[in-house]
């Protein structure tokens, strides 16, 4: 049995509470990526191959145990060339530089402009060196999302690169369902739009969703960020984003007042709902893709480079951000839905998929759609689990979901609790055996009491208020 370990924020199969999947951060900060490392982990998964999640985590330290229970490293990846990842990337990098076993990369991509200036990532360009080298040393090469990335390695002298887009629209292989269910959309379709807290505050997306919501009444808003979830879970506004109040994530935004959020911490529900929707638009890359593949229709709103060459290539329905903020009617759903041609698409898909297949085989890896049941062993697995739903805004009169938000926060209290006790103890013994205080022990984390009152106190006694009118 070949054991690959796969970079990931969870495995697909694990069910976590929405409490415990916020506390962790399974995301990695953002929902999109477990699409697209939960499709790698069902398109790696055969009979003769077991994959294991590593918690995202990158324990420079582990890489001997890697090397001995594991025969690959797979790392599917997003934007991770860019200025903010860079920490990260070295990291990365310094661990597959331990590793003896091969590590394939799954559609990594540069972020810039939609000029494709890639002048703003000259000052990483040593750490993006040194991370492909260290990658090509152990594979036969590397795979980018599209046409941006491959010239912007290939200009530093990297000729082992292929453009294969990214493993989440290859979930269910060659197959991809996408049609219009309605020859054009009414007022009251059910549509979902999605964007970044940047898109928002600084690209115009704001104007377009405000528009948007006052003409559409089945309009819902899905976020993907972590601030985002634990708004609204928790109403917690402690994190920077929250200072974008034009978020509809943001409890001041009348779509939050009125239910019209959403939020998904699996991409199993997040896919399942969004087919009950007509059509799906926004700046999200993977917001977007968990609609295709749902088979309902999406347009992305393209504000940088990574989302403009992953359209470009898998032929996404897709317009330029700042064009359509300048003229709001350009980004109304009604048009959007008539313009958009899925033919390039789907007409395409199965030729994708063939050389994203030849990548995999081309690096020693096999799939589940050649190699396998074509999934249909992982499906069935998921389809026996049950999910959590799609984390909803926590609104003064739902009384009802206090029970699971109390219920947790009463677990970590009593953990905590046990915790410190092991610590008195140990300090008691520790000071006996040297009649003075060898260590400073960490102060009890009693935030969690504290917070917890400051989260849920404010919305709970409005609540009971409201309840008692």
């Amino acid at each position: 049995m070949k054991r690959i370990l796969l970079r990931s924020g969870k495995s697909p199969y694990d069910v976590l509470s929405i409490e415990e999947a916020l506390h962790r951060d399974v995301i990695a900060t953002n929902a999109g990526n477990l699409i697209f490392s939960d499709a790698a982990h069902k398109i790696l998964e055969t009979p003769e191959t077991e994959v294991v999640s590593n918690g995202i985590g990158t324990d420079v330290s582990a890489a001997a145990r890697i090397n001995e229970e594991y025969d690959a490293f797979v790392v599917p990846l997003a934007n991770a060339f860019r200025p903010s990842f860079e920490g990260r990337l070295k990291r990365l990098t310094r661990l597959i530089g331990k590793l003896r076993i091969p590590v394939v990369v799954l559609g990594v991509g540069a972020q810039t402009g939609l000029s494709y200036d890639p002048s703003r990532l000259k000052p990483m360009e040593q750490s993006v060196r040194e991370f492909c080298a260290a990658v090509l040393d152990r594979s036969a090469s590397i795979g980018v999302r599209g046409e941006f990335t491959e010239q912007y390695l290939r200009d530093m002298g990297f000729r082992d690169v292929e453009v294969i887009g990214c493993p989440s629209l290859f979930m269910y292989g060659r197959d991809l369902d996408v049609r219009k269910r309605l020859p054009e959309l009414a007022a009251d379709a059910r549509i979902a739009v999605n964007g970044s807290h940047s898109a928002v505050q600084k690209q115009g997306l704001d104007r377009i969703i405000s528009r948007t919501h006052a003409r559409y009444p089945n309009l819902c808003f899905v976020g993907q960020n972590i601030s985002d979830a634990r708004q609204l879970h928790w109403r917690d506004l402690t994190d920077p984003n929250a200072r974008v109040t034009a978020m509809p994530t943001h409890p001041d935004h009348p779509m939050y007042r009125e239910g019209k959020v959403r939020v998904y911490v699996d991409p199993v529900t997040w896919i399942d709902d969004l087919r009950s929707f007509d059509f799906s638009f926004g700046s999200r890359i993977h917001g977007n893709i968990a609609a295709l593949l749902a088979g309902t229709p999406a347009t992305v709103l393209c504000g940088d480079s990574r989302t403009l060459e992953l359209c470009r290539y898998f032929e996404i329905p897709h317009v330029r951000l700042d064009k359509a903020a300048k003229d709001p009617e350009a980004a109304d759903p009604v048009r959007l839905y008539a313009q958009a041609d899925l033919s390039g698409l789907v007409g395409g898909h199965a030729e994708r998929f063939d050389r994203f297949e030849r990548f995999l085989d081309k690096n020693g890896l096999r799939n589940t759609f050649t190699h396998g049941d074509g999934g249909a062993a992982f499906e069935e697995r998921m389809r026996a689990l049950s999910f959590p739903p799609g984390v909803r805004p926590w609104n003064d009169t739902d009384l009802a979901s206090l029970s699971s938000r109390f219920g947790w926060l009463h677990s970590q209290v009593t953990e905590l609790t046990q915790h410190n006790t092991q610590l008195r103890r140990e300090l008691a013994k520790a000071q006996k055996a040297k009649q003075k205080a060898a260590a400073v022990v960490p102060a009890p984390a009693a935030s969690v009491y504290r917070r917890a009152r400051r989260v849920v106190g404010r919305p709970l006694r409005r609540a009971l208020q409201s309840g008692k009118q």
